[in-house]
């Protein structure tokens, strides 16, 4: 419909947020102000609505941290998986691979 919002919108790819958990973190702090004004407009106490705002903003501070930590976490672990292989010869730890005389076969070894 060309009256419609979305019109402008058709042709154009849909544009991802450069940071999601910043969007998230804003909602919730919008959520945050919304709540405790729509309690104190319904009739609650002021007290109750800034213990609901108290708890919100505990909630949201907790959510935060642990959308930071596992953004971090993600990106570490794509970090790893963009290392090079190390090749036939640069690897670690020991085994029968590492150096020394190879005897043939299962010959017992003195």
């Amino acid at each position: 419909m060309p009256g419609t919002r979305d019109h402008a919108r058709d042709g154009a790819p849909p544009q991802d947020s450069p940071d999601p958990v910043s969007d998230v973190v804003r909602w919730a702090a919008f959520s945050c102000v919304l709540v405790p004004v729509t309690l104190l407009i319904c009739g609650q106490s002021f007290g109750g609505a800034a213990g609901t705002a108290a708890g919100l903003v505990a909630v949201t501070c907790a959510c935060r941290a642990l959308l930071r930590q596992a953004e971090r976490s993600a990106a570490r672990a794509l970090a790893e998986q963009a290392l090079p292989h190390r090749g036939r010869h640069g690897r670690t730890g020991s085994g029968t691979h590492r150096g020394g005389r190879h005897t043939g076969g299962a010959a017992p070894v003195d």
